[in-house]
């Protein structure tokens, strides 16, 4: 066999190659081998592959048979094929055989036993040292029989020596064997040195170590065959004792000799002090402190773990039982109880037993038992096993809001003080009386008996207790806690509980979501709300009449315009004040003119432009005005006396630290409605800044939730914070999608493809041109310089993509320089040519207008709508498309992606993609919404094999995670490594 010393292979060896492995003496020289059956003749390899230069037999089919083969193959060192072995999924090339993954899984469940020390020193049956992975658990060995079940024929294929008939490896023999090896690679550390107090189990190279075989099985135990030990422990019989042992000294039974009873005499620690000495079980019953408890011994069958019986049935049982814990099980048992001992004195009574059966244990060594000793004994082979009801509905604490909070005002707590919660301690959930509470607190171990029983405390819980001191958290917070259910203390999450107003208000939010019946349509509204836009009315009044903001965030073209207006008449009708909306400028004409026509006895005054004026505002009067006057006229705002403030595309403010976020922050209310389609675009970042805006301090600071929330569910996808930051927000934010149940058969279906197109030889040049060039730059830089660099890359790359015109800023010519131009002239032909209309979104002003120029070259009508657009040409320009005066409509991304009512398009053309799909999904509502009633289809042009290709898959994989983070906006790409960026942005076959 080979030496191992050759370089380790990469995963490209494992390409359609079986696995198997061979073991050897010591473990740690045993090999995992890749090889290939196909290679083969009879009895010898052929057609050897380079990257299999060594030969292994092993048994592959023949016809209807099986026979021997000398095979190709690579033997790999137990060191490199846990690199190997341990993500077969990472090898590139076809997928990974069965053997393969079954090797793969072995290899990883190896790797946990490792880790959770399942470690014994041991000597080889050739007398070298070695380690072994032991001793095992009832699980670990049933995991044992499970791989080695799941292991197909090729992955133990390995022929063993000897005449006919052929014999291969047990799987289950195999898999403990490569464990083995595992175990005997691992820890061959200095680390091993000190932990065994020798250098010879540290050492890479075999060592002698026949003349410790004796003492090893001493002092670990025997690890496989024969019966393993544990205690079972029975609590809560006043009358427990100590089983059997009621002798008073060594005993002539002939399971225990001198030297054992003296070993476990002699290993009586300080831990125990008295109990732990020389007094016999009849002496033990009979001290100050009465038993609580009893450990029973048992044994357990290693060769059939379901085969469990107390020791003191042992010696009665049949025959047949007693051959199933082996020749030795009497000695497996003293051995065990000897190293118990030694980690946890007071086994020591039990060697001291006539017939050792049961140790009665007093509070101090249940509660000794609770703690570390269980470790420890596990850690000697004998496993503590605890009645379930001991720990069932056990002790719990809560935080209790024990403050009254401050009045509720405007858009939710301004606090006059701040509220508390303290510690409210529960067993089974009842809330513990103030004297058991002391009891509790005046523990001094994990054991406490409390209403009739015996339960265990969490010295963490004892710490808190004691400390019997109040916190102060702001009433905001408090109620989103109460609503969750539970509050973030000390890094530990924890139920919360409150009586008295605030309890009263986070059940009252709890069940605004539940109600029943949805308000009827307001007096003067002149449109049919559709049954999910009554339950978003009925929302957004229970919500503001106390007091307290939400977000609508419906998606783009469900109507929250049209809620918003029904949620004003009916606070009109109550008498509550005038409404501000606030949007986004396009908007602003939109805003007024449904106003107008679905609430014509509503006054609506337009506050923007040189003439504003708020003079003798009515109090049944909605005001629109857009972001940009408010970021002026914060103060005129702010005076004026608003009832409830609406932001309308709100992520316009979801930067905090902003002067827009700021000023409207400015303008207070008696409640705030924040209006999305998208809370989260980015980050949860912008979702805080909304909902902090509806309701401040609802999700606390910025910079907790950040730390807290924001970056666990980002970027590690925590479910406990993800969980709880949904329930937090549930009451708060209204979420509807298209294809929610009830809502889908309002719209016409869509549907989505994307258009692979190929790259002229112009486009490839100047492509492959820049990317080369850009990235030796990039290489050389760090910082922001090198992220400057890299958004440069990706920008220009795009234009490539979309017109070589366009990355060199010509005028033309236009025609048969760019994929794109063509594939989307072919596609406009077709929809025009069937009297339909389209929408063609692109994030280039500069595209758009070659765009503009081949159509009218073609005699196609358009209208282009871009940043540059004055606001009242704009509602011309829509009004223009809905009456069907020309097919095509020309938007860029930011001025045209959102707010416009474009239902006359039965087609969206995307002619670049956005980074963020929720930009997109934006975008294509604009046809594809309430009011629309034919299908739409939606069209995305990729240029094959660049950057847009790879990155379109990545973007899919990224929709679930918070509605679509995927880092600020481009700015993820620029912390990629230089070769993950080569290999994202270099042409590649399409």
């Amino acid at each position: 066999m080979p030496d191992g010393t050759r370089d380790a292979p990469d995963v490209t060896v494992l390409r359609g190659r079986e696995v198997t492995f061979v073991p050897a003496d010591p473990p740690r020289t045993g090999r995992f081998v890749v090889y290939d059956p196909a290679c083969s003749a009879a009895g010898r390899a052929v057609d050897r592959p380079h990257d299999l230069p060594d030969e292994i037999e092993v048994a592959v089919p023949a016809g209807s048979l099986v026979r021997r083969r000398t095979v190709p193959a690579r033997f790999v060192s137990v060191a490199d094929a846990l690199d190997l072995l341990r993500d077969v999924g990472a090898s590139a090339g076809s997928p990974p055989t069965p053997s393969a993954l079954a090797w793969s899984a072995v290899v990883v469940a190896g790797l946990v036993l490792v880790a959770r020390g399942r470690l014994a020193p041991s000597v080889s049956a050739a007398g070298f040292d070695a380690w072994r992975a032991a001793p095992l658990d009832v699980g670990e060995e049933q995991l044992r029989r499970d791989l080695a079940a799941a292991l197909p024929p090729a992955a133990h294929a390995t022929v063993l020596g000897g005449r006919p008939p052929l014999r291969m490896p047990t799987p289950e023999v195999l898999v403990g064997e490569a464990w083995d090896a595992m175990a005997d690679t691992l820890p061959r550390t200095a680390a091993a040195q000190v932990a065994t107090g020798t250098p010879m189990f540290a050492a890479a190279e075999p060592q002698p170590a026949e003349a410790l075989r004796s003492w090893l099985v001493d002092a670990v135990g025997r690890l496989d065959g024969g019966a393993s030990v544990a205690l079972r422990v029975e609590v809560g019989s006043d009358e427990t004792g100590d089983g059997e042992g009621d002798g008073d000294g060594p005993s002539d039974h002939g399971l225990v000799d001198d030297g054992l009873a003296a070993g476990a005499g002699a290993g009586a620690g300080a831990r125990a002090g008295a109990r732990a000495g020389a007094p016999g079980a009849s002496e033990l019953v009979a001290r100050e402190d009465a038993p609580v408890a009893r450990a029973v011994l048992q044994l357990t069958s290693r060769i059939e773990p379901s085969l469990v019986v107390d020791a003191v049935d042992l010696l009665a049982g049949p025959a047949a039982v007693l051959a199933r814990f082996g020749a030795d099980a009497e000695r497996d048992l003293l051995l065990a109880l000897r190293r118990g001992a030694r980690v946890w004195p007071p086994l020591g009574d039990l060697l001291r037993q006539r017939a050792p059966t049961a140790l009665a244990l007093d509070e101090d060594r249940l509660a000794d038992l609770l703690g570390e000793a269980t470790t420890e004994l596990a850690a000697a082979g004998i496993e503590v096993r605890w009645p379930a009801d001991l720990f069932a509905d056990g002790l719990a604490l809560r935080a209790a809001i024990v403050e009254q909070p401050g009045k509720v005002v405007e858009a939710g707590f301004r606090l006059d003080q701040l509220v508390e919660f303290r510690w409210q301690a529960t067993l089974g959930g009842d809330v513990l009386s103030a004297e058991e509470v002391d009891q509790l607190a005046e523990a001094k171990r994990g054991l406490v008996r409390l209403r009739g029983r015996w339960v265990t405390v969490d010295p963490r819980m004892l710490e808190r207790l004691r400390e019997r001191r109040s916190r102060r958290l702001g009433a905001a917070e408090a109620l989103g806690a109460l609503v969750a259910g539970t509050l973030p203390v000390d890094g530990e999450v924890v139920p919360v509980v409150a009586d008295g107003p605030l309890g009263a208000l986070a059940a009252q939010l709890a069940g605004i979501g539940d109600a029943t019946r949805d308000l009827d349509a307001p007096d003067g509204l002149r449109a049919e709300l559709r049954p999910y836009q009554r339950r978003g009315v009925t929302w957004l009044q229970a919500m503001t009449a106390v007091g307290i903001g939400g977000c609508l965030a419906d998606d783009m073209g469900l109507g929250k315009t049209l809620q918003v207006i029904a949620l004003h008449l009916h606070r009109r009708a109550d008498g509550l004040g005038p409404t501000l909306v606030v949007c986004p400028t396009t908007l602003v004409t939109n805003w007024e003119r449904e106003v107008r026509r679905f609430a014509p006895t509503v006054p609506v005054r337009r506050y923007h432009g040189s003439g504003r004026d708020l003079g003798g505002l009515d109090p049944a009067e909605l005001v629109v005005t857009s972001y940009g006057v408010v970021r002026r006229d914060s103060d005129v705002l702010a005076a004026a006396g608003f009832s409830l403030v609406v932001a309308d595309e709100a992520q316009h403010a979801k930067n905090p630290a902003s002067a827009t976020a700021r000023a409207l922050r400015a303008v207070p209310a008696q409640a705030r409605v924040a209006l999305t389609g998208t809370p989260v675009e980015n980050r949860l970042s912008e979702l805080w800044s909304i909902v902090d805006w509806t309701t401040p301090g609802l999700l606390g600071p910025l910079e907790r939730f950040t730390r807290t929330v924001a970056v666990p569910i980002e970027r590690y996808r925590d479910p406990v914070a993800t969980d709880r930051l949904a329930r937090m927000v549930r009451p708060f934010v209204l979420r509807r999608r298209k294809t929610d149940p009830g809502i889908a058969p309002d719209l016409p279906p869509r549907t989505v493809s994307d258009v692979p197109v190929p790259l002229t030889g112009e486009q490839v040049t100047l492509y492959e041109a820049e990317v080369r060039e850009a990235l030796a730059a990039i290489r050389e830089k760090e910082g922001f310089e090198r992220q400057g660099l890299v958004l440069r890359l990706l920008t220009v790359l795009k234009q490539i993509c979309d017109h070589p015109a366009q990355y060199l800023h010509q005028p033309g010519p236009i025609p048969g320089r760019s994929g794109k131009f063509a594939a989307l002239e072919e596609l406009l032909s077709v929809i025009v040519d069937e009297g339909d209309s389209v929408l063609v979104f692109s994030q280039f002003v500069e595209c758009l207008a070659l765009i503009e120029t081949r159509l009218a070259d073609l005699g196609v009508p358009t209208r282009f709508l871009h940043g540059g657009v004055a606001a009242r040409h704009r509602a011309a320009m829509v009004d223009a498309f809905q009456a069907g005066e020309a097919p095509v409509f020309l938007l860029s991304l930011k001025a045209g992606g959102v707010g416009l009512n474009l239902t006359r398009a039965t087609h969206v053309v995307h002619v670049d993609r956005w980074w963020n799909p929720a930009v997109e999904d934006q975008a294509t509502d604009r046809a594809h919404r309430i009011g629309q009633d034919r299908p739409v289809q939606v069209h995305r042009l990729v240029a094959e094999g660049t950057l847009e290709d790879r990155i379109a898959e990545l973007i899919e994989r990224k929709r679930d995670l918070a509605e679509a983070v995927v880092g600020g906006g481009e700015a993820w790409v620029a912390s990629l490594s230089d070769d993950e960026l080569a290999a994202l942005v270099e042409l590649g076959r399409p």
